[in-house]
């Protein structure tokens, strides 16, 4: 534990005894750090900045740097991060803009691998997969436990919904349905349930059952999405589908982009 000689600490910034600075590392004066949280070496923090208990992260990683919008002006925004994440090399985080809340946040238990970025104002849930090279645009909402693929950009106020799992190099311009596995082949399509990924979060073979029943509504050439929608509410009200369906029939009523089928 400690921090290095080399290591730039400017006047302001909280780190606590508990936290290992490494070598080069710049610490700008309005970062607040949690205890036990390790910079590698030649990370940057910047800007209004707070991070929660034993992240860690490696070796030119730069967090809470003014956003890549021309709009931005300076003004005293905010990146949030949470708890026991983990945050690999060459990694790129924005702070917030204030026509877009004002905050970027990430959740707990994250892993963000090498050289994704995660644009101004994008909302990371907890325990998600960020793979290498994933380009999150500004305004991004990725919820809890989704894997975004590696070499995916997404486009700007895109929603990744809870337990969706992407494949590598898919360009995603709307919504991604919750659960799902989603992923080009000669376009962008939802092939179905993420089974083994809700299977190792503890989802029991009754609520896979629903899902599919659920989906097979949604995909049938039969009903339109509203038409579907209406179906799967029935089966909800009904009991005859849980929760897991109802949050999934209130993810596609309240998508603004539209969501990949």
């Amino acid at each position: 534990m400690g921090i290095h000689p080399t290591a730039i600490i400017a006047e302001g910034a909280v780190v606590p005894p508990s936290c290992t600075v490494g070598p080069y590392c710049t610490v700008g004066p309005h970062v607040v750090l949690g205890e036990e949280c390790e910079l590698v070496s030649h990370v940057v923090l910047d800007g209004h900045t707070t991070m929660g208990r034993r992240n860690k992260v490696y070796s030119f990683a730069c967090l809470g740097i003014s956003p890549q919008d021309l709009k931005y002006k300076n003004e005293p925004t905010r990146l949030a991060i949470g708890d026991e994440n983990v945050i690999r090399e060459y990694v790129t985080i924005s702070r917030g803009t204030a026509g877009g809340g004002g905050t970027t946040r990430v959740g707990d238990g994250c892993l963000i691998m090498a050289y994704v970025h995660i644009g101004h104002d994008s909302k990371i849930g907890d325990g998600c997969i960020l793979a290498n090279g994933a380009t999150l645009a500004g305004h991004v909402t990725v919820e809890e436990y989704a894997v975004v693929g590696a070499l995916n950009p997404v486009h700007q106020f895109c929603t990744i919904g809870r337990y969706a799992y992407i494949g590598g190099g898919t360009t995603i311009t709307q919504d991604v349905l919750p659960y799902s596995l989603t992923s080009v082949r000669r376009e962008n399509r939802a092939f179905g349930l993420n089974k083994i990924g809700l299977e190792r979060r503890g989802f029991t073979p009754d609520e896979l059952k629903q899902l599919r029943a659920a989906y097979k509504l949604l995909q049938t050439s039969k009903l339109n999405t509203a038409q579907a929608l209406e179906a799967i509410r029935e089966k909800v009200a009904s009991g005859e589908f849980g929760e897991r369906v109802g949050y999934l029939a209130d993810f596609i009523a309240k998508s603004e982009r539209g969501v990949i089928k």
